[in-house]
């Protein structure tokens, strides 16, 4: 596919960057990258091939990606363009491209199934994968979360024409894309340290659809802001988890920890399809998952059996106890709307129980542009206890603090706390229900989180 024997990744540790390496290194070539922190997901590229350093000095980049004729380099925005090793590479004029071009090159060369979207995008894809996966047409799947069933965020396939994609539309990523077919998940504005104003958001997500290729389609939920803007050759579709569309939910049925439903095509039904993540909001993830599937071929019996056996993804809705006591849950969600619908599906699973929370917000840019909304959606909760800003790429803000969501939240208990008190914090609470939220680097705690409520 490219020209290259080798490639270096800067910023290889990260979850969209990661596939990528495992993609190449299937493929046989040579991989080296940095990163800045250890992490089990970099030692787990190491084990399976890749040089990876957490050094930003130039020395260290091995012989074999010395050579810009025969290295291509793959950065992501989140390193600063001070880093060492990328001025190396400008210095010595390789090619460097962002991880969303070199999807692009692929999307380009397979029929592209590319996941969009606010939030849902790595749910509603990994459950495509997954879908693909196990069915007779099989699938590459690059994804922005590790699923469980397989211990990975790549899938492979020899003989699929298929590549399943998690779009990212931070930076205008997803206009690199070359989809074959597109799913919106949703177009709440965010990311408005890029666009500037929700008009300018939602013009890039129209301008992604006009890339979908002709003989494509767009699936897309209904009732979304986004005004798709296609060629002649393209169809629409629309999608819903509980009012009637082309594709949607019927005769949904919750308890005794199950979700069942009927899954109306436009051409059939599917009886009894069973979540294997049974939280309320993987009914429209699993319909717009299945509806892309079912549109490529995928059997009735294929689609059944797999959203069945669906582990979900880590850090998304992930159950890390479930005790008489306890239960402790993770959730990747860091945008108001996410954060509402992950509370809303705790409080539909567990009404009779006290639903806590650990939030840790995520950039600065975004607490500033939305702290009304964290702290309505957060105020759900009967107790809640804020962290500090986990800033990740951004700067400090000057008066932009998590104390600006605290003051706003109306729940029962709240608590401002530094991530270095937390563990400290949460012994000897009576937490029933606990949620950890957040897309920085909450996770880390978790098994000592686990540990000392399994004690309790």
């Amino acid at each position: 596919m490219i020209n290259y024997t080798s490639l270096y990744f800067v910023g290889a540790g990260g979850i969209g960057m990661s596939a990528l390496v495992r993609y190449f290194l299937a493929k046989g070539y040579k991989v080296a990258g940095y990163d800045k922190t250890p992490s089990e997901l970099t030692e787990n590229l190491i084990s399976e091939g890749a040089e990876i350093f957490y050094e930003e000095s130039a020395e260290l980049i091995p012989p074999y990606c010395r050579d810009p004729h025969t290295t291509l380099v793959v950065r992501t925005p989140a390193v600063p363009e001070t880093h060492e090793g990328l001025s190396f590479f400008r210095e010595n004029r390789f090619t460097i491209i962002k991880r969303a071009e070199l999807l692009g090159l692929i999307t380009r060369t397979t029929k592209g199934l590319c996941f969009a979207g606010t939030h849902g995008k790595t749910t509603t894809s990994s459950m495509a994968a997954h879908i693909f996966h196990q069915s007779h047409i099989g699938c590459n799947a690059f994804l922005g979360g590790i699923l469980k069933n397989y211990n990975s965020n790549l899938m492979l396939s020899d003989e699929s024409p298929y590549s399943i994609i998690e779009a990212d539309e931070y930076d205008r990523s997803f206009h690199h894309l070359s989809p074959y077919m597109a799913v919106i998940t949703a177009t709440d504005p965010d990311h408005l340290d890029i666009y500037g104003t929700r008009e300018a958001y939602l013009e890039s997500f129209s301008h992604f659809t006009s890339l979908i290729r002709p003989g494509g389609c767009l699936v897309m939920h209904k009732g979304i802001a986004a005004l798709p803007r296609v060629g002649k050759d393209v169809k629409v579709y629309e999608y819903s988890g509980f009012e009637k569309s082309d594709f949607y939910a019927k005769n949904i049925r919750i308890g005794n920890g199950q979700i069942i439903f009927d899954f109306v095509t436009p051409k059939e039904i599917i009886a009894d399809v069973s979540l294997g993540v049974p939280v309320k909001i993987n009914i429209e993830n699993g319909i717009a998952a299945m509806a892309i599937a079912w549109l490529n071929g995928v059997t009735a019996k294929e689609i059944r059996n797999a959203m069945a056996t669906f582990g979900g993804a880590k850090r998304r809705f992930d159950f890390w106890l479930k005790t008489d006591k306890h239960i402790l849950i993770d959730d990747y969600a860091h945008h108001p709307d996410e954060i509402r619908a992950s509370i809303q599906s705790v409080r539909a699973l567990y009404p009779d129980k006290k639903i806590s929370a650990i939030f840790q917000p995520h950039l600065y840019t975004r607490t500033r542009d939305f702290a009304n909304e964290f702290a309505n959606a957060l105020s759900l909760l009967d107790e809640l206890i804020l962290l500090e800003i986990y800033p990740a790429r951004e700067l400090p803000i000057e008066g932009i603090t998590s104390q600006i969501i605290f003051d706003k939240v109306t729940c029962k208990k709240k608590e401002l706390c530094e991530k270095k008190m937390l563990l400290e914090k949460i012994k000897g609470r009576n937490f029933e229900v606990l949620i950890t939220l957040g897309a920085g680097d909450i996770d880390r705690f978790l098994p000592d989180i686990k540990a000392i409520l399994a004690t309790e």
